[in-house]
């Protein structure tokens, strides 16, 4: 079956997180003794730090960080393991993806977490792949992640389930009859959700109008104007966090009454900072809506007001961001694949992860022939822009 078979940071660490990173950079991947003696078992945390997509990274290690200060050990096979959390920041970019994976590579990881964004993690695949060194994709949604990858894994929904959702959701709650659809140039979440979601509303009969932005682009008034003249019932930009903070200011301030809608990459507080106080509709599909676990919520949310960085990081309030709750699903994930190994090896823990089931925050995690998760369930949510909260619209299933 596919999946059965088959980088070197300093402790200076990624600037602004709350855990720090260290160990020998051998690149062996068997145990080493931490300062009290125990063994250690180092988990690779790959997630952009830095870049377009830094606040999303952020938040995502956040649920990692708190699951490794909430279960810092594990036993695997008779003894007990400290786990150490070791990253590298790909920079939210392609560029840098190869460095960073080989720098996880280097620290002799068993297994790494990430990334939050599915291009960095088709960039960094072959390296992973190369090193027999399993990754868990955490919310990187497209199909390419995976897809004839045998070293990728990933407990998030699929772009292809998601696009659908959205377009299905634009026809039920707006009778949508034409979308505007608008996405950076060349990126690959983007293109790829845009692609499914043209896909499926039109096939419910609607007309789509596309446009791509060039990278580093500020100024996005004449796409929203363009959307305006076009009489779009709906505008879907699936975009990363700090041009989707633009979109929307730029359209409180035209005025907009067009309901934009997004993919999980919305699912942010800045996002949501951006819609306070203005008229703008802002609705977004992602993978957990607090209240999800009342004990995850409540921990997660006593240890973010009780850490200035972990604060910091989060965007400045204590509002969970899903991304958050699934990457503290994987980080549980991670110790059950050691655990079900008995073993710490890097290729042991990847055998390991085909057969593995469990059950966390944000839903029951199996993983499916190809490394996806099995999974049939996306949230709703809509910005609250009197109380600058997010909302549970609906719960959208597969049909």
């Amino acid at each position: 079956m596919k999946k059965l078979l088959s980088a070197l940071l300093s402790c200076a660490m990624i600037m602004g997180l709350a855990a720090g990173c260290g160990g020998s950079s051998t690149g062996s991947t068997s145990a080493s003794p931490s300062d009290d003696g125990a063994k250690t078992v180092k988990i690779g945390v790959y997630e952009p730090a830095t870049g377009d997509s830094g606040p999303g990274g952020k938040q995502e290690m956040l649920g990692m960080q708190y699951a490794n200060k909430e279960t810092p050990t594990v036993k695997i096979g008779d003894d007990t393991y400290n786990v150490e959390l070791v990253y590298a920041d790909n920079a939210s970019s392609t560029d840098k993806a190869v460095s960073a994976a080989s720098e996880l590579v280097s620290q002799g990881v068993s297994i790494v977490l990430g990334s939050y964004g599915s291009s960095v993690s088709i960039a960094a695949g072959p390296t992973f792949d190369e090193a027999g060194l399993a990754a868990i994709g955490v919310t990187c949604t497209n199909p390419n992640v995976t897809a004839n990858n045998d070293y990728y894994f990933r407990i998030c929904f699929l772009d292809p389930f998601q696009g659908t959702v959205l377009a299905k959701f634009a026809n039920e709650k707006f009778s949508a009859k034409t979308a505007y659809c608008l996405g950076e140039l060349g990126n690959e979440y983007d293109q790829g959700l845009i692609t499914y979601f043209e896909q499926a509303f039109t096939a419910a009969g609607g007309q789509v109008i596309k446009d791509s932005f060039p990278t580093n682009n500020s100024d996005f008034t004449s796409y929203l104007n363009k959307a305006k003249t076009a009489n779009a019932d709906v505008i879907f930009c699936p975009v990363s966090v700090a041009y989707s903070t633009q979109i929307v200011s730029q359209a409180a301030s035209l005025g907009m009454q067009i309901p934009l809608l997004g993919g999980d990459t919305l699912d942010n507080n800045k996002v949501l900072a951006a819609t306070k106080d203005t008229d703008v509709k802002l609705y977004v599909s992602t993978f957990y809506q607090e209240g999800g676990s009342e004990e995850f919520d409540t921990g997660i949310k006593e240890w973010i007001n009780s850490d200035s960085t972990a604060k910091t990081n989060n965007g400045g309030d204590d509002t969970i961001a899903a991304v958050t709750a699934m990457g503290y699903d994987a980080y549980y994930v991670a110790l059950e694949a050691m655990k079900a190994a008995g073993s710490t090896d890097a290729a042991a823990v990847k055998a390991a992860l085909p057969s593995l089931t469990y059950t966390g925050v944000s839903g029951k995690i199996a993983f499916d022939s190809t490394g996806d998760a099995i999974r049939d369930t996306a949230y709703i949510k809509v910005a609250d822009n009197a109380n600058g909260a997010w909302k549970l619209e609906t719960v959208q299933k597969a049909d």
